[in-house]
């Protein structure tokens, strides 16, 4: 990295996809570096890859293309909110390598537009404010951490925002190396260390270079593009300890074995071997450097740190032909061979983002695995399906449109898309995230990252008629866009829930359904699926005759009502002597009073746990109907109802929450307040329990939301259906009160 001749590295921006409308392309595959961007929120990703672009001559000024719009968060929803809320591409040209910077998303809510931006990345930078505490390098980030190195990602930590007045490398990269290396700290060093200018009135000394520690070389910024110089004699201390514990940190992840014992004997080793050896040892995703980098002053075109970070990212991240692709298999579920990045090999890509453009349509991200993929040509699309979330599974040959390379809005069209590289595609009508694009005479299906599953509910109804005429299809089109998302049509509380991964998450979705396809909605109280039962044995009399001249109605039938353990439904009886309900009538009232027990005798949930014995009726032989037995039915379900003690109840789920052991005796005295039963904990993994219970569902409405502020964004839980029981007394006359009074 540090080894490569500076002057070489301002050559390199001599092409880039800001010339002449040109877009970057990339012949093969080893000429492909697909980087992530992950940190907390407000940490500066979008302002490093804005940074990044201006260095590398694809904008001309920080974070502009030509048509002055932004390269990164130009969604209008992200420039509202001024935050991220997406995955954003943008790819740059580095010499002749083309880097894909995937910028993500820091709140927790849009966790999925993450994992998206890791299926398509090979390698990771963490990007931690100096500026912040260790919150800035937090659970979640650590969690994410966690997930890049069980697949074995490349990893590397940007230090930003060192201009701040209260910015400290130093402590940052120690609170990297302690929460991010415990399993080895020397694992996660610097590289460089900032070089301070002269103190000012405020007493903030401005970061001005930095120190390159292999090549003990000085890089100034000062002057708004980068030089090199040797280090005078008072800026020597401060390299050598650095250096010392860098070189060691190196030679203990290196495949050379005789290093440390040459460098132990007091050897020294050359600036070409360690860069080599640093290299394979960040491509291998054991060692994790830590740079810092600085937005370029005002008429600067570098900022600092970007050509540090440049030659890192295209020397020490691995290509896509070093990287394994995801397992695919046929689609009857038959194994096959693992995929090789190979431009010439079978066509296997797949759509990591689904956005829609109000003139194109809809456009689809795609990373490309294995083969080429080309424009005008039919592919297979196929889907695993989630049905729960509104996805139906794929299995359908559609043709691929035009294909381009997104830079800000625009979209500038690029011949084809070899292994190892992301393109936009248009107008793929059927294909949803997380599809799979293949042959048409090969289909494959391959396999599906995880998906975090969305927990918070908010119930909406269509502001007007005419919304409600739009409201299914714009639905349809925002569930296909984002798969952490789960539609929901309730056929007990018969409202349309929309089920999201926090409350930002409700906001842009509620907010891209008016604004992109002009839905408007309103959110309303979100209601749990309660029942009813029986609390005590009831009888009473359906009477059900009328008289208006003509044929008329009669049925009378007298039925007995008992309560059942929980879990039996509804069983009908008839215990009927002597005919007094004709044989061809009886079927006719358990169908009345089955249809009046859906329909609910108190406040309208289902019945649910008894046993309805039919004991006695009346009939006509002229004005007795099946219709006039099922309205006596209903007529005796109500009556009974009238005399007896109707108990509520609620549903329970079974909770399962993840956090770390700090956390577990304040999850568990939550959980307790809302009625909760702690059955257990149990170790998962090292720092963390598994706290299970079980809870009334009605109080866990904003668990997801609440979990996160207890827990400081580190707390997962998952949910399920358990049965449904009796509801305290004092709620259920609270709900009856607030039933009576919307009457």
């Amino acid at each position: 990295m540090e080894a490569r001749p500076v002057g070489g590295a301002a050559d390199r921006r001599d092409v880039h996809p800001g010339a002449a409308g040109r877009a970057p392309a990339a012949g093969r595959p080893e000429k492909v570096r697909n980087v992530v961007l992950v940190g907390h929120s407000g940490a500066g990703k979008t302002t490093l890859v804005e940074a990044l672009a201006l260095a590398t001559g694809a904008v001309n000024r920080a974070g502009r293309v030509e048509d002055g719009g932004s390269i990164s968060d130009h969604d209008e929803i992200e420039q509202r909110q001024q935050r991220s809320v997406q995955l954003s591409l943008v790819p740059v040209l580095w010499g002749d390598i083309k880097i894909n910077l995937l910028d993500t998303p820091g709140y927790a809510d849009f966790v999925g537009e993450l994992r998206a931006g890791l299926r398509a990345a090979d390698a990771a930078l963490f990007v931690v404010s100096a500026a912040q505490d260790a919150a800035g390098v937090g659970g979640a980030t650590r969690l994410v951490w966690d997930e890049c190195a069980a697949v074995g990602m490349p990893r590397a930590v940007v230090v930003t925002h060192l201009e701040a007045a209260r910015s400290d490398f130093d402590e940052m990269t120690a609170v990297c190396a302690r929460v991010l290396g415990d399993d080895s700290p020397d694992a996660v060093l610097p590289l460089y260390l900032p070089l301070h200018g002269e103190q000012g009135p405020d007493g903030h000394a401005p970061v001005t270079g930095l120190i390159g520690l292999l090549s003990q070389r000085v890089f100034d910024y000062s002057s708004g593009e980068r030089t090199e110089r040797a280090p005078e004699p008072g800026e020597v201390p401060l390299i050598e300890e650095a250096r010392n514990r860098l070189i060691e940190g190196i030679i203990a992840e290196s495949e050379d074995e005789t290093l440390m014992d040459r460098y132990l004997s007091g050897e020294e080793l050359d600036l070409k071997t360690l860069t080599e050896d640093l290299e394979r040892a960040v491509a291998r995703g054991t060692f994790h450097p830590v740079l810092a980098a600085a937005p370029a002053a005002d008429g600067a075109r570098q900022g600092l740190g970007t050509l540090e970070l440049l030659e890192l990212i295209t020397g020490g991240f691995p290509t896509p032909l070093e990287r394994e692709a995801p397992p695919v298999s046929a689609l009857q579920g038959g194994p096959c061979p693992p995929l090789t990045c190979d431009p010439d090999g079978p066509l296997a890509a797949e759509v990591v983002k689904t956005s829609s453009d109000p003139y194109v349509g809809r456009i689809s991200l795609v990373r490309v695995f294995s083969g080429t993929l080309r424009p005008d040509e039919t592919v297979h699309v196929s889907g695993h399906g989630m049905e729960d979330r509104g996805h139906a599974d794929h299995d359908v040959d559609e043709r691929v449109g035009a294909l381009s390379s997104p830079f800000g809005k625009q979209q500038r069209g690029v011949a084809s898309c070899v292994a190892g590289d992301l393109a936009c595609v248009a107008k793929l009508t059927r294909a949803e995230t997380g599809d799979t694009l293949s042959a048409k005479d090969r289909p494959l299906l391959m396999e599906p990252w995880v998906m975090p599953d969305p927990l918070l509910p908010v119930a909406i109804q269509a502001h007007s008629k005419a919304d409600e005429d739009k409201l299914s299809q714009g639905l349809a089109r925002l569930v296909a866009e984002d798969p952490t998302m789960r539609l929901e049509q309730n056929p007990d509380t018969r409202q349309v829930v929309l089920w999201c991964l926090g409350e930002a998450h409700v906001d842009v979705a509620l907010e891209r359904l008016r604004s992109r396809y002009g839905v408007q909605v309103d959110a309303v109280q979100h209601r749990v699926s309660l029942r009813e039962t029986f609390g005590e044995q009831a009888t009473a009399r359906g009477r059900h005759v009328k008289q208006s001249g003509g044929h008329g109605q009669f049925a009378i039938c007298e039925i007995q009502v008992e309560p059942l353990p929980a879990g039996s439904g509804i069983e009908f009886v008839d215990k009927v002597i002597g005919g007094a309900v004709p044989r061809q009538f009886i079927p006719s009232v358990e169908k009345g009073v089955r249809a009046q027990a859906a329909r609910g005798v108190a406040l309208g949930h289902p019945v649910v746990d008894i046993r309805i014995t039919l004991t006695d009726g009346k009939a006509h032989s002229v004005d007795s109907s099946d219709a006039a037995f099922q309205t006596a039915g209903a007529l005796a379900m109500r009556e009974a109802a009238a005399g007896a003690r109707i108990d509520l109840l609620e549903p329970v789920v079974e909770v399962g929450v993840l956090v770390p052991d700090d956390y577990v005796g304040s999850v568990m005295s939550d959980l307790s307040g809302r009625r909760g039963r702690v059955l257990g904990n149990e170790p998962a993994g090292p720092g963390r329990t598994l706290v299970r219970a079980e809870v009334p569902e009605i109080e866990i409405g904003r668990y997801a939301v609440d979990l996160r502020s207890l827990s400081h964004g580190t707390g997962r839980f998952s949910r399920a259906y358990a049965r449904h029981e009796p509801m305290p007394p004092p709620l259920a006359a609270k709900l009856r009160e607030q039933a009576d009074t919307a009457k």
